[in-house]
C-alpha cells in the first residue's frame, strides 16, 4: 500500500514529518510520497519559494528516511495541481497496488469542492489525520482518521520568523533550515 501526502510543503517542517511517520505506521504502508504541488488550486499566486526549492527542501528533510520518496509528478505537469490527476498518474505506474490519500482535517473540509472530488475516493483511499484546532469534516468519502501528536507548527509561521530573522530551528530539519539560509527564502515579509 502507497501512502500519498500532497501539499505546498512552503517550507517542510517536524509536523508533516511526524505525521508522515506516524500516518506510515498506522496505516503499515509500504512507501510514503510526499507530492509537492506546483501550484495548490486553493492557494494561486500564494507559494512563496519555487516548487524546485520546495522540492529540494523536502529531499534533504527525507534523506535517510526509508518508505519515503519525492514524488515531482505534480512539478512535471502544468499547474494547477489536481489531485485526481496524480492519483491517476501514480494508479499508472504501480498498477493493482492499494493507493492511500492522506488530508490533513483542514483539508478534508474541502474536500468537495475539489476538481473531480467525487473521483478521489475511486482511486484511493482518503484517510484524515486530526491536527489541532481542526474538526474532522464527515463526509462519505473519508475512509478512515487517525490521530496524530498535537504539534501545532505551521508553515506559515515558519516563514514569519524567517521573515523578522528569528531562529527556526527545530522548526525545521537542520539541512533545511540551511538551504532556507543558502537561498534566501522567506526573507519577505508576507
Amino acid at each position: 500500500m502507497i501512502g500519498v501526502f500532497g501539499g505546498s510543503f512552503d517550507p517542510v517542517h517536524h509536523g508533516h514529518l511526524i505525521v508522515g511517520q506516524v500516518a506510515s505506521e498506522a496505516l503499515r504502508l509500504d512507501a510514503l510520497r510526499f507530492v509537492p504541488a506546483r501550484e495548490q488550486p486553493f492557494k494561486v499566486g500564494q507559494h512563496r519559494s519555487s516548487a524546485d526549492h520546495r522540492a529540494a527542501m523536502l529531499s534533504l528533510a527525507l534523506a535517510g528516511s526509508a518508505g519515503f520518496v519525492v514524488d515531482r509528478g505534480e512539478l512535471e505537469r502544468p499547474a494547477p495541481s489536481y489531485t485526481v490527476h496524480t492519483l491517476e498518474a501514480l494508479a499508472r505506474q504501480e498498477p493493482g497496488i492499494p493507493l492511500v490519500l492522506l488530508l490533513g482535517a483542514d483539508a478534508a473540509a474541502e474536500l468537495s469542492s475539489w476538481y473531480q472530488a467525487e473521483r478521489i475516493p475511486e482511486l484511493a483511499r482518503v484517510v484524515v489525520f486530526a491536527r489541532p484546532g481542526s474538526p474532522v469534516p464527515v463526509s462519505p468519502g473519508i475512509a478512515q482518521v487517525i490521530e496524530v501528536p498535537a504539534l501545532d507548527i505551521s508553515a506559515t509561521e515558519i516563514r514569519r520568523r524567517v521573515g523578522r530573522k528569528q531562529s527556526i530551528r527545530y522548526w525545521v530539519p537542520d539541512p533545511v533550515a540551511e538551504y532556507i539560509a543558502r537561498h534566501r527564502l522567506y526573507l519577505d515579509p508576507e
